[in-house]
């Protein structure tokens, strides 16, 4: 027992140790540097490797080490392009990182959720809550020879003798001062709103890794599996539902397929665009729909998951769903050759093909007789692989230079180009627009337009990178830009205010208005 809890004094030791020795180097990244940029993802990095180096349990436990190697993954990506997403499913595989040696087998996501979620809330007030806790039992095992306002008293003495006379020291002495200045860096002493909650989110991003206290979940998975008596739902009326549900779907695949593929033109007064738009959001929520109702009627081991001619009927109209998600697909990328391709568009088809597995899951649980983790742990798996590749991938990049080369202004099938929207997708932009500038086929008002918007985005990128937001992937766009325009400043200018957003000159302002004269009153006579 004695063994136990000097393994576990020293643990909360080596923790505290770490989690001063985190809030220091991060006060010194984030505010004595004033660094926002690519150096967060160095920072998280080395918080994990801290969270390894004192949770002997990780090194023991093969899961962990792949949660830690996907958060590695996303801290990588931090550096080279920081963003809301890789920043989030770092902190997701870090906090399964510490947590998965205190649980058993993996269950399923569901109460994997409810964990990360208690985790992160508990997290806020952690340091706090483990601090009195620490001291409580200190107080509680007299034994122990070591306490806490013991081991303060014996080295208080010391450190604030030492520190009043080091001060003095600095004072008369220059070069000491010097000396100090360079080692600490000249805000050592100046403390703010600012720094204050600098000191403590490292203090609690650090703290919820390095000593993170697992949390059952309340809430079991959903079942989703026996007899489930709802009123009006019987053998009968799904059958019923399931025929009619059909023969509505094969009316809409069938005018789906004719107008999509050119075998049959459209009516007047629509074209395929307005055609493609209007349906493309409404059919997926019909699939949803119908992966809700076959969750809820036709679970497995229910009497009517049981009946063959259910099944079947089943069968069929899933694959009509799945037919139904591709035309959304279609409609959609028809929508995008018309128009243009934005983020939300590309994420609106990663969806559509999430619903897709959704329902190709769904049959498979139904038919397999699987249970409800397993088939939220699919479910999760094909999210997880799609929300990852666009957190370690630059999307943004991708649309821009899509969009740059199928514009009607370069001979593209879409609109013209959107040179707004591609100077705020920012840096990303960069490569498309240089590109796009060297075209010999485009005409040279275009050519001035994107000269323009190509200047701004560097101006911008060139402040951030200089201000503390250096990232991997700006700092080898700008060197790429350099080498393509060797005669740029080392300092870019800010461009001229007279444009728009797009590079077009901006209209001269409107001439005032004449100044009315005051109306005469002729007084009677």
């Amino acid at each position: 027992m004695d063994i136990v809890l000097a393994s576990k004094r020293r643990r909360f030791v080596w923790s505290v140790a770490a989690a001063i020795t985190a809030v220091a180097a991060g006060d010194v990244l984030f505010y004595q540097r004033g660094a926002y940029g690519g150096q967060t993802g160095f920072a998280l990095a080395a918080l994990l490797l801290l969270a390894i180096a004192c949770r002997p349990a990780i090194w023991r436990d093969r899961r962990a080490w792949v949660a830690a190697a996907a958060a590695f993954a996303f801290a990588l990506q931090m550096v080279r392009d920081p963003g809301p997403l890789p920043w989030t499913l770092y902190w997701v595989a870090a906090g399964m990182t510490v947590l998965l040696p205190a649980t058993g087998t993996f269950d399923d996501g569901w109460r994997w959720f409810q964990r990360l979620l208690a985790h992160a809330l508990r997290s806020v007030v952690a340091p706090v809550l483990d601090l009195v806790r620490w001291r409580r039992v200190r107080r509680a095992r007299s034994q122990w020879r070591f306490n806490l306002s013991d081991g303060l008293r014996g080295v208080a003495l010391p450190i604030i003798g030492s520190g009043v006379i080091l001060l003095l020291f600095v004072a008369a002495n220059p070069v000491l001062a010097q000396w100090v200045d360079r080692l600490a860096g000249p805000g050592l002493w100046e403390l703010d709103a600012v720094r204050i909650m600098i000191w403590i989110v490292l203090l609690v991003a650090a703290w919820s890794l390095l000593h993170p206290r697992p949390i059952q979940p309340i809430m079991g998975t959903f079942d989703g599996s026996g007899e489930l008596p709802l009123p009006g739902v019987t053998v009968a009326s799904v059958r019923r539902s399931l025929i009619a549900f059909n023969l509505l779907f094969a009316v809409q695949n069938g005018l789906d397929i004719a107008y999509l593929s050119g075998s049959v033109p459209m009516p007047a007064g629509i074209t395929l665009a307005d055609y493609a738009h209007r349906g493309a959001y409404p059919l997926i929520a019909t699939a949803l729909l119908a992966a809700l109702f076959v969750l809820v009627t036709l679970r497995p081991g229910s009497h009517t998951a049981a009946i063959p001619a259910i099944r079947r009927l089943v069968g069929l109209w899933i694959g009509q769903n799945l037919i139904l998600v591709a035309s959304s697909m279609l409609r959609t990328i028809d929508y995008v050759e018309a128009y243009s391709l934005t983020g939300l568009r590309l994420a609106a088809l990663a969806w559509m093909a999430l619903v897709g597995c959704g329902l190709v899951f769904i049959l498979w649980r139904l038919r397999g007789g699987r249970s409800a983790s397993w088939l939220i742990n699919a479910n999760l798996a094909a999210a997880g692989l799609v929300v990852s590749s666009f957190a370690l991938t630059d999307s943004a990049a991708f649309v821009a230079s899509w969009n740059a080369r199928h514009a009607a202004d370069v001979g593209g099938r879409g609109a013209a180009l959107d040179l707004c929207y591609l100077r705020m997708l920012g840096d990303s932009s960069l490569p498309a627009l240089i590109e796009l500038e060297q075209r010999p086929d485009i005409a040279p008002a275009l050519r001035d337009r994107v000269r323009y918007v190509r200047n701004a985005v560097l101006f911008t990128l060139d402040r951030r990178m200089h201000d503390g937001g250096w990232t991997w992937h700006g700092e080898r766009r700008l060197a790429a830009a350099r080498a393509e325009f060797p005669d740029l400043p080392a300092r870019l200018p800010m461009p001229a205010g007279d444009r728009m957003c797009d590079g077009r000159l901006k209209p001269p302002p409107a001439p005032p208005a004449p100044e009315s004269s005051p109306l005469t009153v002729a007084a009677r006579p």
